[in-house]
């Protein structure tokens, strides 16, 4: 009896537990499995953020190309009459007298300002024209973009100037707004196609006083971050405008191309 109570309470004992070897097993074998979700989580948390990261990359890519395709192919070719000497629309400056004959002379029945510039100006790292921007906008109407780099602490900006192109009433301000089209910037270029003094197409670093548009826009654009950036080549709707579109006169009454370069 003893010997047969001693077996049942050994067979009690034994199934009661695991042995020590089964939960080492155990162990290890969960742990192999938190690892490998934890794995798992951590490489779909990496592909996550990569494709946020890109699609905002492609986005911001976008949203330049589209800024130029809307506003820079669509530039008004006017002359800026009311302009001070840098070619920016200027303060008031009323002229009476002989201060205004002096800065103008009757030819047949138009009356032209001596100091009234082209609005397209290109440089290499800078731009300015005329655009318009929809009914649907804060500020519609005929604006001056300025476009050009700028150095903000330790990074570089592409930053855009909108002043609005038209006279200023009596007692009137202008109000240019300043808006950041792009960061991280560590180059900035330009190129215009077009007729040379020669008469010659080609692409040139600067235009400056033609009183034409150029026919096409070369933009080329590195980045910091390391995002590519294909050149954008914009083409201009009126490439071609005589020196007689004036600001109160209809582009499309002036279109006609010019015989040659009229700088």
């Amino acid at each position: 009896m003893n010997g047969a109570n001693k077996a049942k309470r050994h067979f009690a004992c034994a199934s009661a537990g695991f042995t020590l070897i089964e939960v080492l097993i155990a162990m290890t074998l969960l742990s192999i499995m938190v690892v490998l979700l934890f794995s798992s989580l951590s490489i779909c948390a990496q592909s996550w953020e990569q494709g946020e990261r890109k699609m905002a990359e492609v986005n911001e890519v976008a949203v330049v190309y589209n800024f130029f395709q809307r506003h820079l192919s669509s530039a008004r070719p006017l002359w800026n009459d009311f302009a001070d000497g840098n070619g920016e629309p200027g303060a008031n400056r009323p002229e009476t007298g002989e201060a205004a004959a002096g800065n103008t002379k009757e030819s047949g029945t138009a009356t032209e300002n001596k100091d009234k510039t082209f609005a397209f100006q290109g440089k290499k790292k800078s731009l300015q024209f005329v655009s318009v921007f929809p009914a649907s906008a804060g500020r519609a109407g005929m604006q001056l973009f300025s476009i050009q780099p700028q150095q903000h602490a330790k990074e570089q900006l592409i930053k855009v100037t909108l002043t609005p192109f038209f006279p200023l009433t009596e007692d009137a301000e202008w109000r240019p707004e300043q808006e950041i089209l792009l960061q991280h910037v560590s180059d900035f270029t330009l190129a215009y196609f077009g007729a040379d003094d020669t008469g010659k197409s080609r692409w040139q670093d600067e235009w400056l006083e033609k009183g034409v548009h150029p026919q096409l826009i070369k933009i080329s654009i590195s980045t910091t971050n390391g995002v590519f950036w294909p050149e954008m080549i914009i083409a201009l709707k009126v490439a071609g405008e005589t020196g007689g579109a004036g600001l109160g006169e209809s582009p499309a009454n002036a279109a006609e191309p010019p015989a040659g370069d009229r700088n």
